[in-house]
């Protein structure tokens, strides 16, 4: 009798476990019908369309809009790339190729720039991120529905080659002449011993190579006598997240958290210092400003958490979101968000989404690029431990008007063209400040910008701005000697606020 209980009840706790695993299941199987009918509504439209369209259908065009509508409406970081476009995309941080240097988007019918490749024609010639593009030659190519794949087959081209690019920078139309040239795709823009201890290192991206890059040169200025290290990491859009955590395994001990990630089908994963790195006692700096992003933020926030870096400049951009690529047959993929990061203390990277519509000109706007208690922590990126405000001071109506023209740039180019061999000539930086001392930029760049430009400062505008603006002149023709990015940092950093903060 007891046995005959015994068996009752189990039988009942199995009947009960079963019928409540039956109930979840069909819940699930609601779930998933309810699911597919929602993408069986999308299916039925394309079928109606199919049937019942006046025209002819190019479904390949079809397909490519939905998808890119699809990637969208998801955050602002999925997207879907047609095969040129995401050739391009691989590119930029895998190998060289001859062009202007810029990567742009097209989020209506004209491009937008997004960002100036350092050291490419464009970047010297002065092609800004948020420029418009208008023309190529005589080509117009903005509001004619023109094709990226088409535009980027305009721009690129041998090396030694011409292209004039007309663009819109606020309410001014521009034509840059640029010489096409290698894209240079190394991702150490500059380094070198600022004083007898103190080295500055310059990291613009996180490409293939940046790992090795940034080694080679803490290698060689270790041997120089580096004892400190000032990190740059300003306008670095990021990149390639496994750079960043074989170059923050450099400066951490053994078993430090450097970064972590999860997501909805993403279990926690999380990343630790090997205690194998070279520099676990280099005291560091680290430089970040708005457009720090992604694997930057990653690399900073790892150091910070951990106490290895002190962190100067403003919040970070805040892109903390984990792609996965996907490619199809057809040479086409996507950029598909499957995670979020998370520095070592579990903060997350990642600002709202409704921070991307004129983030800039928002913060600028509540005061955050001026005033360290105006900064909103919660917006995600990386919070500075040093507050360095942007310097408003120096923006005579002279120096702004000569700045949205790129006059500087385009005097420097212009006089490169006339100097060439003497500028060539030069491989030291002692050679080079009594060159540029003695060579006349004042009044040159004055008669530049009154003939090339129309522009001419008032009553003590050139006073009030011309240290800085020598300075900016200086550093941009000495890029065209033969110690490039090195010198034009070097001198550039005469009127760094940010980076005399750190230096002292």
């Amino acid at each position: 009798m007891k046995r005959t209980t015994l068996l009752a009840a189990l039988l009942g706790i199995l009947i009960g476990a079963l019928g409540a695993a039956l109930v979840q299941q069909m819940a699930k199987n609601r779930r998933l019908a309810a699911d597919a009918a929602a993408w069986q509504k999308l299916n039925l439209a394309l079928s109606t369309i199919d049937s019942h369209y006046v025209d002819t259908l190019n479904f390949n065009h079809l397909t490519d809009v939905a998808l890119t509508a699809v990637l969208q409406a998801l955050d602002p970081h999925s997207l879907y790339m047609l095969p040129k476009q995401l050739e391009a995309a691989d590119s930029d941080l895998a190998g060289d190729f001859e062009g202007i240097g810029i990567q742009f988007n097209v989020p209506a019918d004209t491009a937008v720039i997004i960002e100036v490749i350092p050291g490419g024609p464009s970047e010297k010639i002065g092609l800004q991120p948020g420029d418009r593009l208008l023309k190529v030659d005589d080509k117009v190519i903005a509001g004619v529905k023109c094709p990226q794949d088409s535009m980027v087959r305009l721009m690129r081209g041998p090396a030694g080659t011409k292209v004039t690019v007309t663009v819109k920078r606020e309410r001014e139309q521009i034509p840059f002449e640029i010489t096409r040239g290698k894209i240079p795709m190394h991702s150490v823009d500059a380094a070198f011993m600022v004083s007898d201890t103190v080295a500055y290192v310059r990291v613009s991206k996180f490409s293939r190579t940046t790992a090795k890059e940034f080694l080679e040169a803490l290698q060689r200025l270790n041997g120089e006598g580096m004892r400190r290290l000032i990190m740059d990491l300003r306008d670095n859009s990021g990149g390639f997240m496994d750079q960043a955590l074989v170059m923050a395994d450099f400066f951490l001990k053994k078993d430090q958290r450097i970064v972590y990630m999860e997501g909805r089908h993403y279990p926690r994963q999380e990343y630790r210092a090997s205690g194998r790195g070279l520099f676990q006692d280099l005291p560091v700096e680290l430089l970040i400003n708005e457009y720090s992003a992604s694997s930057s933020e990653i690399f900073t926030g790892a150091l910070q958490d951990n106490g290895r870096a002190t962190v100067y400049g403003r919040r970070s951009f805040g892109k903390g979101l984990v792609q996965e690529p996907v490619y199809f047959s057809d040479g086409s993929g996507i950029r598909l968000t499957v995670a979020r990061y998370y520095t070592p203390l579990g903060r997350c990277l990642q600002k709202p989404y409704d921070s991307y519509d004129d983030d800039l000109y928002h913060r600028y706007m509540d005061g955050e690029l001026l005033d360290a208690d105006s900064v909103k922590r919660e917006r995600g990126g990386i919070v500075p431990d040093v507050f360095v405000p942007m310097d408003t001071t120096r923006a005579t109506a002279f120096y702004t008007a000569c700045t949205r023209k790129a006059t500087a740039m385009r005097f420097a180019s212009a006089y490169f063209d006339g100097h060439k061999a003497e500028l060539m000539a030069i491989d030291n930086f002692d050679v080079l400040q009594r060159y540029l001392d003695r060579a006349g930029l004042d009044w040159r760049f004055l008669e530049f910008a009154r003939s090339k430009d129309g522009l001419v400062p008032e009553e003590g505008e050139w006073r009030k701005s011309s240290s800085y603006m020598l300075t900016q002149i200086r550093a941009l023709v000495g890029r065209y000697s033969k110690l490039g990015d090195d010198a034009f940092y070097h001198i550039w950093l005469d009127t760094d606020d940010t980076f005399h903060c750190a230096m002292n």
